[in-house]
């Protein structure tokens, strides 16, 4: 996403230059999907929110993750290799052609053993799916993301992560904007809170990471 003149920087741009210098990606798909997104400007999560994710997958163990509309997989990407043989990424992407890019990345990676790919609408695709997650990832539209904290709430296991990429949106929570993507974020960031049954906190790291654990 180009910034404009009602968009924010989180971080200054110099800081998040040093974290990244500080440990460089070495992992070659990883550097093709980030300049990848970089020609497109195609918004990825960045390597480090996507190291982020890595660790928390780590932490709780996880196995099993639900990933929402990540586009062409980069966050899916992360979650995979921190699974391990044994787990699997359920990705979801509206987009088929997304959907394609995703899946010739994980076969460069080794990881489409680990890695279940869906095409369509990614909460329609999580309501349907069968058993309860670890991590659930979400990034789809923003319009719809108030839709998602119930059927995630419903999906993750007690003590599972739900994990939402953009809720500082470049600043423009801060502004009157009244398009439907920043009413979105605002109105999900609200419900997110009042759901008592989580605990949740906001890392503002790179455009703003809610981090979401069930009780």
């Amino acid at each position: 996403m180009k910034k404009n003149e009602t968009e924010t920087y989180i971080i200054n741009p110099k800081i998040e230059e040093y974290l990244r210098n500080l440990n460089p990606i070495q992992d070659n798909v990883l550097k093709e999907m980030e300049e990848l997104g970089n020609e497109r400007g195609f918004p990825i999560i960045g390597p480090l929110v996507g190291r982020l994710l890595y660790q928390l997958a780590i932490i709780i163990g996880a196995k099993r993750v639900f990933d929402m509309g990540s586009g062409f997989g980069y966050s899916a990407y992360w979650f995979a290799k921190a699974l391990g043989k044994e787990g699997l990424v359920i990705f979801a992407e509206l987009s088929e052609k997304n959907a394609w890019l995703a899946r010739g990345f994980f076969r460069r990676g080794s990881l489409d053993n680990r890695v279940e790919i869906h095409v369509g609408d990614a909460l329609q695709i999580l309501e349907e799916t069968d058993g309860e997650f670890d991590v659930i990832f979400n990034d789809i539209d923003k319009e719809y993301y108030p839709l998602v904290v119930d059927e995630a709430y419903k999906k993750l296991r007690r003590g599972g992560l739900f994990i939402t990429d953009n809720v500082l949106w470049f600043g423009r929570v801060l502004t009157d904007d009244l398009s439907p993507s920043t009413k979105g974020v605002k109105e999900f960031t609200r419900l997110l809170f009042e759901e008592k049954g989580f605990v949740t906190t906001i890392i503002p790291i790179r455009d703003g990471i809610s981090l979401s654990v069930k009780l």
